[in-house]
């Protein structure tokens, strides 16, 4: 998922830069000419030129006010389950919040819980614990970070319903916390998707529920995306937006897509919101499929459907 892409010209991984790194990031944590390819759910694309692994936020304090002032590209990942990185791959720093990056830690129903943990792993430390109100995001791909960026949801529901406040840094090194209002939470967004602000942790407000009720509702919608989703392909989920008044699966079935491929990029035969690998695509070939997709049923309908997945580098 997407936190923050502050994109410069001229940026290039040189030894006096890496140097300085390797001051605040540990040499195994600095991976060069990294594939992206392990790194995102489409597990495909290019190489970055520098991989950082985070696993501190003091780290990001020191790197990222060092990135900007020098002038490099950078691009906050976690894990990459809305991301297509190009063939060519990305000439920038891939700054990646490490799982590792802090624990869950839970006081009268509100879990705080780092950036860098999957939505799936906080789902299941709520559940342990008897919390209610996020067995939607059991399933959900991502990060925390990345969940609150996009506000991420699904079967009705969504992170503004149980984000309390949010620890986030700019780009100088500050960190502020944030409220729920303040976050201005919409359909996919946030307003950190338009700020240079990187979620460090957030405080989400649960209720007490029964253990026996919380299992059986997560199973439930554990079923249903087994049943509805393409889980057996690699994929980055929901490939656009819900247009408004409309379902982008149902356009793109109509306007006969269903199972349209590329090389080895095709449209779900199982739901038509998905683009997924069949094995050996390339980036181009999602890229190609997904812009194919918008100008059919573009064509078909007069709708234009707006991406959920970010492009990064080069194609």
């Amino acid at each position: 998922m997407t936190y923050y892409n502050k994109k410069r010209t001229g940026s290039k991984v040189n030894s006096a830069i890496l140097e300085y790194i390797k001051e605040i990031v540990p040499q195994e944590d600095i991976l060069l000419d990294e594939p992206m390819s392990r790194h995102t759910t489409f597990r495909l694309g290019g190489e970055a030129k520098c991989l950082l692994k985070i696993k501190d936020k003091g780290q990001l304090v020191k790197l990222i006010p060092y990135l900007q002032i020098t002038g490099q590209d950078y691009y906050i990942l976690g894990n990459g389950s809305n991301l297509l990185v190009g063939d060519k791959g990305y000439s920038g720093f891939i700054v990646k919040l490490d799982g590792s990056m802090g624990s869950a830690s839970i006081s009268d129903r509100r879990m705080t819980v780092p950036a860098g943990m999957l939505l799936s792993k906080a789902a299941a430390i709520a559940r342990e614990h008897s919390l209610t109100g996020m067995e939607f995001a059991s399933g959900i791909p991502g990060t925390v970070g990345g969940g609150i960026v996009m506000n991420a949801g699904a079967y009705g529901g969504e992170m503004r319903q149980i984000v309390e406040s949010v620890e986030v840094m700019d780009w100088k090194g500050e960190i502020l916390v944030l409220d729920n209002e303040t976050m201005e939470f919409g359909y996919r967004t946030s307003v950190i998707k338009n700020r240079p602000f990187i979620v460090l942790e957030t405080v989400l407000k649960l209720q007490t529920g029964n253990r026996v009720e919380i299992d059986a509702k997560t199973e439930e919608l554990s079923v249903r995306r087994r049943e509805k989703q393409p889980l057996e392909f690699p994929s980055a989920g929901s490939t656009f937006k819900r247009p408004e008044g409309y379902y982008a699966g149902k356009l793109i079935m109509e306007a006969g897509l269903r199972g349209f491929s590329i090389g080895g990029a095709q449209v779900s035969d199982k739901h038509c919101g998905f683009i997924v690998n069949t094995g050996g695509a390339t980036a181009a070939d999602v890229r190609k499929v997904i812009e194919e997709v918008q100008k059919r049923v573009e064509e078909k309908f007069g709708v234009r459907l707006e991406r959920e997945i970010i492009f990064l580098g080069d194609f």
